[in-house]
């Protein structure tokens, strides 16, 4: 059963996100895997995320499938045209992947690779679109399809800092719903009250609402996510606890995990992000009672 039939039957559901890596070494990767395997209902696996040169998302989507894992990739226009997005999308159900998230990609400017020419051919709505008209049976220069794939696909909604930024994501989220998009991830809750208030805001847009588990590693990592992402609402308190720990890296672990088992029943479900800490997703599951 797919994850978004899962959604609809209003069950919690369980994502881990799981970085493909920067080489054709895939054992790390496939060993990450297995260890979540039958305790999570799907891996997201980003396309170069943050602008790191990776193995395609649509490999590792492979690889995931191939441990009996559904995969789930993420779908963006920085790097591909409509012709190159379109025969990606085809490949992939061909595949076996039938789960997406569209996503804005990250700028150049923050990549290892910071002379490559953004494509940005279609948006996030284009690309929803995309998929709606292959879906039809047809791709968008309006000839047939000789079969049309068959997608579930999600959306995300940006970080925001204040009420009026609230205001404009959920605009922008309406939009997307109503291209395709059947599921939001949302930016990483630090705080459950804090979501609980986004949530009852939220409460309109009528789907599935599935919120991101952020593994803080570090004091250091925490600083940063609260001087530079004012939204994020990371307390001082959580990082006093944190800097406290005899073991702070297990400290991340246990935090993550209460975080998950706060947000059942407010949530739909939880994506976990770990950020190259794959290793580190079977504790988190631990903690969280999963």
């Amino acid at each position: 059963m797919g994850i978004q039939k899962r959604l609809q039957r209003g069950e919690f559901i369980v994502l881990a996100e799981m970085n493909t890596p920067k080489g054709v070494d895939i054992s790390r990767f496939v060993t990450d895997a297995r260890r979540i395997k039958g305790r999570v209902d799907g891996v997201v696996v980003p396309d170069m995320d943050n602008g790191v040169m990776r193995m395609s998302a649509l490999a590792g989507g492979v690889l995931v499938q191939q441990q009996g894992i559904e995969a789930i990739i993420t779908v963006y226009g920085r790097d591909r045209n409509r012709m190159a997005l379109q025969g990606d999308l085809l490949a992939a159900h061909v595949l076996g992947i039938q789960s997406l998230i569209v996503v804005q990609g990250e700028a150049m400017a923050n990549s290892d690779h910071r002379d490559a020419v953004p494509v940005d051919d279609l948006d996030e709505l284009g690309i929803l679109g995309a998929i709606r008209t292959l879906r039809a049976g047809k791709d968008l220069g309006g000839f047939d399809l000789d079969g049309p794939p068959e997608f579930q696909v999600g959306c995300h909604i940006a970080p925001y800092a204040d009420d009026a930024g609230l205001e404009n994501e959920l605009e922008q989220a309406k939009a997307k719903i109503g291209a395709g998009a059947g599921f939001i991830v949302t930016p990483p809750v630090f705080d459950v009250g804090h979501f609980d208030r986004f949530r009852q805001r939220a409460a309109g847009l009528g789907v599935p609402i599935v919120p991101t588990v952020f593994l803080i590693k570090s004091v250091a990592v925490a600083r940063y996510i609260a001087l530079n992402e004012p939204g994020a609402h990371l307390s001082e308190e959580t990082i006093r606890r944190i800097r406290k720990s005899g073991d702070r890296e297990a400290e991340g672990v246990r935090i993550a995990g209460e975080t998950i088992a706060q947000l059942r029943g407010k949530a739909n479900g939880v994506l976990v992000q770990t950020m190259g800490w794959e290793h580190r997703l079977a504790a988190i599951l631990d903690a969280a009672g999963l």
